[in-house]
């Protein structure tokens, strides 16, 4: 079924992800539990993705407490989850047409966190349309957290999906706003509520393990020729974790290409230390009357 201006094949495409993710997301979700460690978890959702025929989209993100998003773990990382509220973020690509979910698991007892940006994300799907705007769906998702009595993370917001794009427009913003763009029918978002007990902004940290392709340079190290060119082959544009990159001295080398504007890096964005975040997200793509949600079996 054609849907705008998406052929059969690639509406198929963005189907097959979302079901993919949807699998995986299910099984990962299943592993979080104190004990297990953060490192564990995203390698069995990636090697998973793969196994079913799919390539993920960016590394599988696990943001813990206050982090929001671009947390994921290290090569050699050992850390553990505990007592925690544990946001992930799955996305999946099938010949580069992206699914992009994320889900909340608590270990904390903030139940009515989780809740608030689960009903937010169900409120907003139901505003989604061809001619509605952006705004509006912002709108509908801030009046669900707030009635909850938490804040939205403003500087936060949905975004588009396109082929081997993971975040292009439109901006789907967390809260309503009198200027925005009409969605139309065949337009892929990721709608993502974010809810916190924080200040509703969140600044970077200084851990960085996430990188994505800003140009192709020449470069004088073996080291960085090699993840430059391992990058462009297997990526594209698409983001990376730094414990992907199977080469000598990999990290020295990321190092070298983020210094000469080759690559991008992704701080972890956090809120305030102390506070809870919590995130939902599906996929849709907007029909003429609603949308079809492709990632329908996360939650």
């Amino acid at each position: 079924m054609s849907v705008g201006s998406l052929d059969d094949d690639t509406v198929a495409s963005y189907r097959e992800a979302g079901e993919i993710l949807s699998t995986v997301m299910t099984e990962t979700a299943e592993l979080v539990e104190p004990g297990v460690t953060h490192l564990e978890v995203a390698e069995h959702a990636e090697s998973r993705i793969r196994e079913l025929g799919g390539k993920p989209a960016f590394p599988v993100n696990i943001s813990v407490d206050e982090e929001a998003s671009h947390a994921t773990p290290a090569r050699d990382d050992d850390t553990e989850f505990g007592e925690e509220m544990v946001c992930l973020d799955v996305g999946v690509h099938v010949d580069g047409y992206i699914a992009d979910a994320a889900r909340t698991i608590d270990y904390t007892g903030n139940d009515e966190l989780v809740e608030a940006a689960e009903q937010a994300l169900a409120a907003a799907i139901d505003e989604v349309a061809a001619g509605v705007e952006t705004g509006e769906v912002g709108a509908a998702i801030e009046d669900v957290i707030r009635g909850y009595g938490y804040t939205p993370v403003l500087n936060l917001s949905g975004h588009g999906v396109e082929q081997y794009d993971a975040h292009t427009g439109p901006n789907i913003p967390n809260r309503g706003a009198e200027r925005g763009v009409e969605l139309e029918a065949g337009d892929v978002v990721a709608i993502e509520p974010f809810a916190t007990d924080g200040s509703g902004k969140v600044g970077e940290g200084t851990k960085e393990e996430i990188y994505s392709l800003e140009r192709e340079t020449s470069v004088r190290n073996r080291q960085a020729r090699q993840v430059l060119a391992t990058v462009a082959e297997e990526y594209r544009t698409l983001p990376f974790a730094a414990r992907w990159i199977d080469v000598p001295r990999a990290e020295m080398a990321i190092r070298r290409l983020t210094q000469a504007g080759a690559l991008h890096g992704y701080p972890v964005l956090k809120e305030d230390e102390g506070t809870l975040v919590s995130q939902a997200e599906h996929t849709v793509i907007v029909t003429e009357d609603g949308c079809e949600v492709t990632t329908t079996g996360v939650f």
